[in-house]
């Protein structure tokens, strides 16, 4: 299974007898899925269903879903609202100063709002369960386009990924091999300011001793360094895997920077306080990149 992006669009056409469709899919990055509908031509009866099958393939993502209906000239059929349209021809020549209005004022109030209205023609039941078995049909042709286009598009993410995984570890691998992180700089480091204050003044051996020790294990950034790759090879598993992974790796995200964190506090020297920056600049890259990730 393949990582799969949140972002998305499918187009299907789809025709019976004397009417069209059209459905258009589109989806971004979302929290959860959040699934938005448009259905018009009847249709707004397989609200449910459209949902149904929309959240069986997918799992996150802000989706709009629009279905455009279109029928034929000879199957279209309108209603006029006369009061509506009486109410407003009494008003247009109130203000007209000719004793009857134009054809051109006519059509301007058939075209507001409310005036004239299209209805769908009245089917019986069979035509009606067949129609919508064949706007339903398309709509999984659609569904399938969609988690194509995912597919796709998360094939390029992965590959940004494992590139901002591959560059977290070779940082690591650098702060790894400071001389200032290795145990034995430490100990020398520690053991030569401690040497300094005996001379400065006078000071309890014992308590300078403990004092050290803590300093010492204060400084030692292996167990930081040893999280970071336990956090990379987590993230490379997730990447093999596939599917429905971004969540995780999201959390994920936080963990290695809460080490990154960790590990500039504990730098004490500029090579070790680069290694700890940049890291922290590639987390940031690729938690952005993780936001598209379903």
């Amino acid at each position: 299974m393949t990582v799969s992006s949140m972002t998305g669009f499918a187009r299907v056409d789809g025709a019976a007898d004397g009417f069209g469709w059209t459905w258009e899919l589109r989806s971004v990055n979302g929290k959860g899925l959040d699934v938005r509908l448009r259905l018009n031509g009847g249709f707004e009866r397989l609200e449910a269903k459209v949902r149904d099958a929309v959240s069986k393939r997918f799992k996150r993502g802000n989706m709009g879903v629009t279905l455009n209906v279109s029928r034929s000239g000879d199957t279209n059929a309108y209603s006029v609202n006369r009061e509506l349209l009486s109410e407003l021809v009494q008003i247009a020549e109130e203000f007209d100063n000719t004793s009857s209005l134009s054809s051109g004022t006519i059509a301007d109030l058939m075209n507001v709002r409310g005036v004239l209205e299209a209805y769908e023609p009245q089917e019986d039941e069979a035509t009606r369960d067949a129609n919508d078995a064949a706007v339903l049909a398309s709509l999984n042709d659609a569904i399938d386009q969609m988690a194509a286009h995912r597919a796709e598009e998360g094939e390029k993410l992965d590959a940004m990924l494992r590139g901002h995984i591959d560059n977290i570890e070779a940082t690591v691998t650098r702060a790894q091999n400071c001389e200032a992180a290795r145990a034995e700089a430490i100990k020398d480091r520690l053991k030569r300011q401690v040497e300094e204050l005996m001379d400065a003044g006078k000071f309890d051996p014992e308590r300078l001793h403990q004092e050290a020790a803590v300093l010492a294990t204060k400084a030692d950034i292996r167990e930081e360094i040893d999280r970071l790759k336990a956090h990379i090879t987590a993230a490379r598993d997730m990447l093999s895997k596939g599917g429905s992974i971004g969540r995780k790796l999201d959390f994920l995200c936080q963990e290695f920077n809460r080490e990154a964190n960790t590990l500039c506090s504990k730098a004490n020297d500029i090579e070790l306080t680069n290694c700890g920056m940049e890291l922290k600049v590639i987390i940031d890259q690729l938690r952005e990149q993780v936001q598209n990730v379903e």
